[in-house]
C-alpha cells in the first residue's frame, strides 16, 4: 500500500478502532457496539477497495513471452497522413524462437525484411526488449525501443533519426 493509506491505517484507523473497542468493553453500550461494528465494516471495505483499485491500475509486469506477436504503428497518438503512411509502411513480428522480422511495406506488399533476434532484461520487475539486428538495418531499429506499460497493455516507441518517435502497438495489420 502507499504511504497515505498506511499513515491513515496506523495513526488514525486502528487507534480509533482500539478506542471504540476499549469503550465498548468498559460500558457494554449497544450504541458503541453498533459504532464499533460499523467502523469495522468501513475499515474492511476501505482496505478491500484500496487493494482492488491498486490491482486494477497497477502497471502490467511484462515477461519475455508478452512481446511475441505482431506490431503495427499506433495511429492514435498522431493522426493524419503521416501516421497512415507509417502504418502502411512499417510493421514487425516477434516470433517465439526470439527472432524479429521488421517489414518495410507498401500496404499489403512486403518490400524489404530486416531480420534480427530479441532478448529481454528485467528492469523494475518487468522485462525490457533488447534487439540485435543484422547489419545494415533500418533507421527505426538503430536504438532499442522504449516500453511504456499501462494497467492492461503496453506499447513500444522507436526513436528514428528521420521521423522522431514512432509508436507501435501489438496488433495484426489490417488495410485502412
Amino acid at each position: 500500500m502507499g504511504f497515505g493509506f498506511n499513515f491513515f491505517l496506523i495513526f488514525i484507523g486502528l487507534p480509533f478502532f482500539a478506542l471504540l473497542l476499549l469503550l465498548w468493553g468498559v460500558t457494554k453500550s449497544s450504541v458503541l457496539g453498533k459504532a464499533l461494528a460499523g467502523f469495522a465494516v468501513f475499515l474492511v471495505g476501505f482496505i478491500f477497495c484500496t487493494v482492488l483499485i491498486r490491482w486494477a491500475t497497477a502497471k502490467k509486469e511484462l515477461e519475455k513471452a508478452d512481446y511475441y506477436g505482431e506490431y503495427v504503428v499506433n495511429r492514435n497518438y498522431f493522426k493524419g497522413k503521416q501516421a497512415d503512411w507509417q502504418y502502411n509502411s512499417f510493421r514487425f513480428k516477434i516470433k517465439e524462437n526470439d527472432s524479429i522480422y521488421f517489414y518495410v511495406t507498401n500496404k499489403e506488399q512486403i518490400v524489404k525484411i530486416y531480420k534480427g533476434t530479441i532478448s529481454t532484461k528485467n528492469v523494475a520487475n518487468s522485462a525490457r526488449l533488447i534487439l540485435k539486428m543484422e547489419q545494415p538495418t533500418h533507421h527505426l531499429l538503430t536504438t532499442p525501443p522504449t516500453t511504456y506499460r499501462g494497467a492492461w497493455d503496453f506499447y513500444l516507441v522507436f526513436n528514428s533519426p528521420k521521423f522522431g518517435n514512432v509508436f507501435f502497438k501489438k496488433q495484426a495489420w489490417k488495410p485502412l
